[in-house]
């Protein structure tokens, strides 16, 4: 639905690219809100029906409604949240409803990632929430850095600066662990599920991880927790 046509349109790295003809991607706030213009991040909906549609699902027709045709009206929401950059190509940032709540405020989990993702010293990142005695939760960031001279203790440093100016102090990570690699599908989708019992400290309960791409990215993690 939102891919560039080989051959025809430019492509960028963990960009989607342009909407394929018929497709009607639009970005809103929370609140609905169109957020028109290009440079703008928000909610991913389809404004306009397509062929493949979804019309219901068997047996249960109201939660095909509730989960994807009532949080915006008269819209489609994908539960993703993207972002238009200047050419306005799309990039899909991640899931809005995996939320984190933090004394009280509500993060996404891709909101967070985003950020910590905007420093210069970062490749990539997951974060996830796990039991917190004072905040209810706290964030549990696992972050890939460039190879290099710079210490972990500057990197980290760095990442609480750009997710302070980015979203704010209340965002800043209580952990934040260095690592080599992620646990992913071999279709590259980060197992998150792994993630949350590693900083539950519920390593007991990760289970089998031979489906993995590289199920040796788990133990270097778990042996490494902090």
């Amino acid at each position: 639905m939102i891919a560039a046509m080989c051959g025809i349109q430019p492509t960028k790295a963990s960009f989607a690219g342009f909407p394929l003809p018929g497709i009607q991607p639009m970005l809103v706030n929370e609140k609905g809100e169109e957020l028109l213009g290009n440079n703008v991040e928000g909610h991913l909906c389809i404004r306009f029906p397509w062929p493949s549609i979804l019309r219901t699902t068997y047996g249960d027709h109201e939660r095909c409604r509730i989960n994807y045709f009532s949080t915006y009206a008269n819209l489609y929401f994908t539960g993703d949240g993207a972002r238009r950059d200047e050419e306005g190509q799309y990039r899909i940032i991640g899931r809005v409803d995996d939320v984190i709540n933090v004394s009280g405020h509500r993060f996404g989990t891709a909101e967070i990632e985003n950020a910590i993702n905007e420093d210069i010293h970062i490749i990539e990142s997951a974060v996830v929430g796990y039991p917190h005695d004072i905040k209810g939760q706290g964030i549990y960031a696992f972050v890939i850095a460039e190879h290099g001279d710079i210490s972990q203790e500057v990197m980290r440093k760095s990442i609480l600066e750009t997710l302070v100016k980015i979203i704010g102090p209340i965002a800043k990570p209580d952990k934040i662990q260095f690592v080599t690699g992620l646990p992913k599908t071999r279709s590259g989708k980060i197992m998150r599920r792994i993630l949350r019992k590693v900083a539950e400290g519920e390593i007991h309960q990760i289970g089998d991880t031979t489906t993995l791409l590289d199920p040796s990215v788990v133990a270097k993690i778990v042996e490494e927790r902090l």
